[in-house]
């Protein structure tokens, strides 16, 4: 049941730190800590942390944002939108959608498919190296001869677009509720 008038200043809070929390921790791990440990730490170690970052990561996402479109929609129903605050419920909706199909399915494909590919690279002695992988002719020579490592890695890529594309729609998506809300804010 909606709920009209003003929130209070706990709800207010409530759902800002959520918006916060949420945005520190994309672009912490979008921008921050991916490309510290790609240029750092050797290819393999690299993925294990991502895989043991991620889920928590994901499922964060997906929990604040759901939990600050609840918010949100209880105190602003559908039949009294402004045209800024369907643009809000809108993005946090995205948001939860993209956010699950990247916790659920995405992000856990890229890691099963991720490992898949770490036991093929062991048995020829490769991953640990520091660095990208892309342009090393020892992994294109894997690719080349053999079939399965060819079939994991070109489904790796596709999935692991598909949870780059998740996470910056959300990315996104948040951004502009941060917008939003601070454009509404009565005192600085």
């Amino acid at each position: 049941m909606p709920t009209e008038g003003e929130p209070t200043q706990l709800v207010k809070l409530t759902h800002l730190t959520f918006l916060s929390t949420m945005w520190g921790a994309q672009i912490w791990m979008t921008f921050v800590a991916g490309t510290v440990l790609r240029r750092n730490v050797p290819r393999h170690t690299f993925g294990l942390v991502q895989s043991k970052l991620f889920p928590y990561y994901l499922f964060g996402v997906l929990g604040g944002s759901f939990l600050s479109l609840a918010l949100y929609a209880v105190y602003h129903p559908r039949e009294m939108l402004s045209p800024a605050e369907s643009l809000q419920v809108a993005s946090l909706f995205v948001c939860v959608l993209c956010a699950g199909l990247n916790a659920q399915w995405f992000g856990q494909s890229t890691s099963s498919l991720m490992f898949k590919m770490y036991k093929i690279e062991k048995e020829h002695g490769l991953g640990e190296e520091v660095g990208v992988s892309r342009g090393n002719p020892e992994y294109q020579r894997l690719r080349d001869t053999n079939p399965n490592y060819q079939d994991l890695s070109h489904r790796f890529v596709n999935y692991h677009i598909a949870s780059v594309l998740c996470n910056l729609v959300c990315l996104v998506c948040t951004g502009i509720n941060l917008v939003c809300t601070a454009t509404n804010l009565q005192t600085f």
